[in-house]
Formats: C-alpha cells, structure tokens, sequence
C-alpha cells in the first residue's frame, strides 16, 4: 500500500478515560492528531473502541473497518482441506519444508495469516502507520483465540515500513523463499462489505504507484519466486508470468528466480 494521505485523526469511541488514554498513546505512535467525533476537518476516523481499533469514515453511516482473523468466514477458509486447493497457497509453492514468505503489501492482513495458517514463516510489511496499527490490532486479538494464537505467534511477523527498503536492507541469509504483492488495484470486488474496505484503504493508503520497482526488487530478493495478484482480466504487472493460477475473478502470476 502507498504513504498515508492528509485526513485522518485518532479518535477515542467514548471520552472515558481508559480509551482517551490509548487514542493519545496511539496518535504520538502513528504522528496523528488526536480529535473528537463531532470535530470537523477530518475525512477518516481511527477509532479507538473497548472492543478494537476500526476505521471509520466521519459523517457515514457505513459500517467500520477492521482487521480481524477469529470470524467463521476466516476459520473456515484455514481449514486444511481447503488450503491445498486455494490459488494462493499454490502459487506460492509451498514444499514440505516451511518456506519464509514476505507479504509485501500486506494491508489488513488477510492472504499473510491465510499463508502462515498453512506453515509459511511470514513476515508481512505494511507501509501506512493507519493501515499497519489496524493490522497489528488484529493480530493482537488474533492472540486471544486458542486456534490463531501459535500462527501468530511462531509464524507471523508484522513490520511497519516500506517494503522497498526492507527487501533491499536485507541480508543474504533473511532473503525470503517468496515475495507475495497484492498491489492496490482499480476495486471490482461485487459484495458492499469489500468495496466499503477497499474504498476506505484507499483513501488512507493510495495507489500503489510504484508496484513495478516494489516487483524488482522484489524479484532481486526472492530466493525462488515473485507472485503477484491481479485482476482476472487485468495486464501483468511484469512481462511474461512463469505460471499462472486462476480463481474466479483474480489470478495469481508467478515469476521464477533464476
């Protein structure tokens, strides 16, 4: 995801103490003002509530935004028999042993706990402070759950920065199996709920400009592959794709080292 666009603030839910106490906390973390609800000027909220964080979009009745793995909708996708079958997971190229997998642009964190759900070692680099404390919140609740608490806690690994920097800051011996980019693209998805949480990302995070230097470097690091998310329809990012695994609406191209 691109650097973070002007209009955001950090938001305590209610003004008890206890919230008002994270929201500032919070704002000197993220360098974000710190406002109330009903105070103008802002088009996006982060919102700090006793449950989690969620984004929110000041003035709209839609719902929030966040991150979150512990739903039946993400059990159920995680289960075993389904994970061998899933695009992702075979673009990939998961072997018997564990391979460390870098999600490059790894926005709320979806397809980064799917991989370490299946054995990868990840480690999943999300460049928008806002983007990145969503993402980080859920992990923490994640931690909560008896299922998801030793995926993430042995397998996943969140960094705040831009993945451009961190692969090319890389040592030989932290170069990553894989490199995975799901560059934000022109939003097509068909249900309310993702064209709420890609609008709303967008607005935070921005286009990702520079995917096509991201996928050099990234393709200099990956020790076997690069794999990239499109759209079904949509060109390569990078000419001539080594494999392509196809779902109904989106693909998954593979580009081999070496």
């Amino acid at each position: 995801m691109a650097r973070m666009q002007p209009g955001i603030a950090i938001v305590a839910e209610r003004p008890e103490p206890g919230l008002v106490d994270r929201a500032r906390r919070l704002s000197g973390e993220l360098s974000l003002p710190l406002t109330s609800a009903g105070e103008p000027g802002y088009d996006l909220h982060l919102v700090v509530t006793t449950r989690r964080l969620e984004l929110r979009e000041a003035g709209s009745r839609t719902g929030p935004v966040y991150a979150d793995f512990c739903r039946p909708r993400s059990v159920s996708r995680r289960q075993v028999s389904a994970l061998a079958r899933d695009p992702l997971i075979r673009a990939i190229g998961l072997k018997a042993k564990p391979w460390h997998v870098v999600d490059a642009t790894a926005g709320l964190g979806r397809n980064a706990v799917l991989l370490a759900w299946a054995g990868c070692s990840v480690t999943a680099i999300e460049r928008s402070p806002a983007i990145a404390a969503l993402l980080g919140d859920g992990l923490r609740r994640a931690m909560e759950d008896p299922q998801m608490q030793p995926v993430v806690a042995d397998r996943l690994h969140l960094v705040r920065g831009d993945a451009r920097e961190v692969l090319a800051e890389m040592a030989d011996d932290e170069q990553p199996d894989a490199v995975y980019m799901d560059p934000m693209f022109p939003h097509r998805a068909k249900s309310a709920a993702s064209k709420k949480e890609m609008r709303l990302c967008r607005l935070v995070a921005g286009d990702d400009t520079d995917a096509a230097e991201l996928f050099t470097i990234a393709r200099r690091t990956a020790r076997h592959r690069v794999v990239v998310k499109r759209w079904l329809r949509a060109p390569p990012l990078a000419p001539d794709p080594a494999i392509q695994y196809k779902g109904r609406s989106i693909r998954y191209d593979v580009y081999l080292r070496g």
